[in-house]
């Protein structure tokens, strides 16, 4: 639009103040889908094994209903406990009823969106393929905290991300062409896959789940096949440190599982933002090409 042409600025800002609400959502999304998943998996199993009397969850569970409580003293969240950081700032990280302590993540999550969707705004600048990496990065932080805190990566996630990143690139919003995209889904997949195999093979264990294929196709369909390599070489690069010092931490032992979903949306979200600027330095720089 021509404002954005004449006030370049407002696009980033638009995208901050924007991103910081939705980075509330997310703090929601976050919590409440990996239980509505486990309670659609009961209702599942309960059909299918009437036998076993498995108990059906009890009443609406979904991303607006309940509305959101304390957790120690189930007192409902006001509409002023509700503002993007400025609400945990102003109750000093309490809740205003029973003084519990609110997790410091809450803000963070919702300060990553913002400044996150802020670099991809002021990079891209306005155009209909820069408000879709606005969503684009959503996801990525949703399905980041969701595995770091489940080990799992929904499909309500990284499906709606790969087919949309491949639709993008069939109506020509995106500068990835739809062979580029589709080459990249399909090599996304089929390279965790293989590995997943090759490891399972050898060792007779499972080395990742199903859902690290899927976040990977994502990645391929949106940014295309040419970012595969530089994301798998990031994504283990940043997996060995962090799980190095989670190991550490935690003193835990190398066979220890991780997810692995982080590291991967970490390295796909760098690739989008430096991607290019990283592949021509190491083309010109280390290959001398």
């Amino acid at each position: 639009m021509e404002v954005f042409d004449y006030y370049p600025w407002l696009f980033p800002v638009l995208a901050f103040i924007f991103s910081l609400l939705i980075g509330s959502f997310l703090n929601v999304v976050i919590h409440r889908l990996p239980i509505m998943m486990e309670r659609e998996w009961k209702q599942e199993c309960s059909e299918c094994f009437p036998e076993h009397n498995i108990p059906l969850p009890e009443g609406t569970f979904n991303l607006s209903v309940p509305r959101s409580t304390c957790p120690k003293c189930s007192t409902q969240l006001r509409l002023i406990d509700n503002i993007p950081i400025l609400s945990w700032l102003l109750l000093r990280g309490k809740c205003h009823s029973c003084s519990n302590p609110i997790s410091i993540r809450y803000p963070l999550v919702e300060l990553l969106t913002a400044t996150s969707c802020l670099v991809v705004a002021s990079h891209f600048g306005f155009s209909y393929y820069a408000v879709a990496l606005l969503f684009f990065t959503f996801v990525l932080i949703a399905a980041t905290f969701i595995d770091l805190d489940t080990m799992l990566l929904p499909d309500q996630l990284t499906l709606p991300l790969m087919w949309s990143g491949i639709a993008l690139a069939l109506f020509g919003i995106s500068p990835v062409s739809l062979q580029d995209s589709v080459i990249g889904a399909m090599a996304g997949y089929l390279c965790l896959w293989s590995v997943y195999w090759a490891f399972k093979l050898l060792t007779g264990k499972d080395g990742m789940g199903f859902g690290d294929f899927k976040l990977l196709a994502a990645l391929g369909a949106w940014l295309g096949w040419q970012h595969l390599p530089l994301i798998i070489l990031l994504s283990s690069l940043v997996g060995l440190v962090f799980g190095l010092i989670q190991l550490r931490l935690k003193q835990q032992g190398i066979d220890k599982a991780f997810p692995f979903g982080p590291y991967l949306a970490i390295a796909g979200w760098v690739s989008l933002i430096w991607g290019n600027e990283i592949m021509n330095w190491y083309f010109t720089s280390v290959l001398g090409i």
